[in-house]
């Protein structure tokens, strides 16, 4: 890579971190192409020569946090998957709560603009967390089958625990690491609740 276009990456780069600092205070809906290229030490121009408006920067946002996220936590499903398909959770909600403490900023802007003004911004969120859903049902199901179970609307449970996860998981930004641990039982129990719940008995 030469100098130029080193240069170029990293005006990028800092642009979005701006962006995801700002936006862990007021919001990213708040946030003016301004204020983000001040933070970043550039001019408004220069702005212009990374993304076209607010919203792609957001976009790009969204779509950063969610490949991340998504490698993640289908590392740590593979890693679990010797396990039986309630055990998967412990170690996949560990992992989960270590990426929140550890990049607190894009999750916070992941949950604060699933309801934002942007249509665009929405859908691209609902998309992704869509995928989350669908990755989890193909887990399950998997899982179950080699255990030999069977379950109830796999899909219906992987969307639960989806939102339980993301819901219950926002509370970790908001709590010192050595209060987590009481947290992190509780969505485990949770979540294995419902993957109980949706375990076919066979009579």
């Amino acid at each position: 890579m030469d100098k130029r276009a080193e240069q170029k990456a990293k005006t990028r780069k800092k642009l979005i971190d701006c962006a995801l600092e700002l936006s862990a205070t007021k919001g990213f809906a708040a946030l003016s192409i301004r204020e983000v290229a001040q933070a970043a030490d550039v001019t408004p121009a220069a702005f212009y020569r990374h993304f076209r408006d607010m919203e792609e920067l957001g976009l790009c946002l969204v779509d950063e946090i969610a490949v991340s996220l998504r490698r993640l936590l289908r590392n740590s499903r593979k890693e679990s998957m010797t396990k039986d398909v309630v055990g998967i959770s412990d170690f996949t909600i560990e992992s989960f709560l270590v990426y929140v403490n550890e990049n607190s900023n894009l999750f916070r802007l992941l949950l604060g603009e699933r309801q934002g003004a942007s249509d665009s911004f929405r859908r691209a969120i609902r998309k992704e967390m869509d995928i989350f859903v669908e990755e989890l049902t193909e887990d399950l199901e998997r899982i179950a089958k080699v255990k030999n179970q069977t379950l109830r609307h796999p899909a219906f449970a992987a969307e639960a625990v989806v939102t339980i996860v993301f819901t219950l998981g926002a509370e970790a930004l908001d709590l010192p690491k050595f209060k987590q641990d009481n947290l992190k039982k509780r969505i485990v129990e949770e979540v294995n609740m419902i993957i109980r719940g949706a375990r076919v008995r066979i009579r």
